[in-house]
């Protein structure tokens, strides 16, 4: 028997529709890369971008355990000497609260080239309108 190995032309993308009111951070970044990576598929190969696209409502609120909402820090840098600065979790979800599912996603995804085309298949949205419906969606439970 032969080991099957996806192609990037056979792949037809499904789209997945998770409500992240409730849920904790960890746990819906976690099953987001999954699906976006293509691993819950029985032909998921690591080389290939097999993945599903992912649509997020209500990024606002997300829940976060322990004391992480005041303690964890984002950090930026500018690119010049001396310009690094941190910003606050709480602070991120005010101004941006698509960042923190965003950036929880990014960093559960492989570290090479084809994680930037998997991350865009990710389309997070801070409240419960989005602008997928067309692709109908499927609503999945974290």
């Amino acid at each position: 028997m032969k080991t099957f190995l996806a192609k990037k032309e056979t792949v037809q993308a499904k789209w997945h529709l998770i409500d992240a009111e409730g849920v904790v951070l960890g746990r819906l970044a976690v099953k987001c890369a999954n699906i976006i990576r293509g691993r819950h598929q029985p032909t998921y190969t690591p080389n290939v971008d097999a993945g599903d696209h992912v649509v997020i409502i209500n990024a606002e609120k997300v829940v976060l355990t322990g004391k992480k909402e005041e303690k964890n820090e984002y950090m930026f840098f500018s690119g010049f000497v001396g310009g690094e600065s941190y910003r606050k979790l709480s602070l991120m979800r005010e101004r941006h609260p698509e960042f923190i599912i965003e950036h929880a996603v990014k960093g559960m995804l492989p570290k090479n080239r084809i994680a930037a085309k998997m991350l865009t298949k990710l389309h997070v949205f801070a409240g419960p309108k989005h602008t997928h419906e067309a692709q109908n969606p499927v609503k999945i439970s974290v």
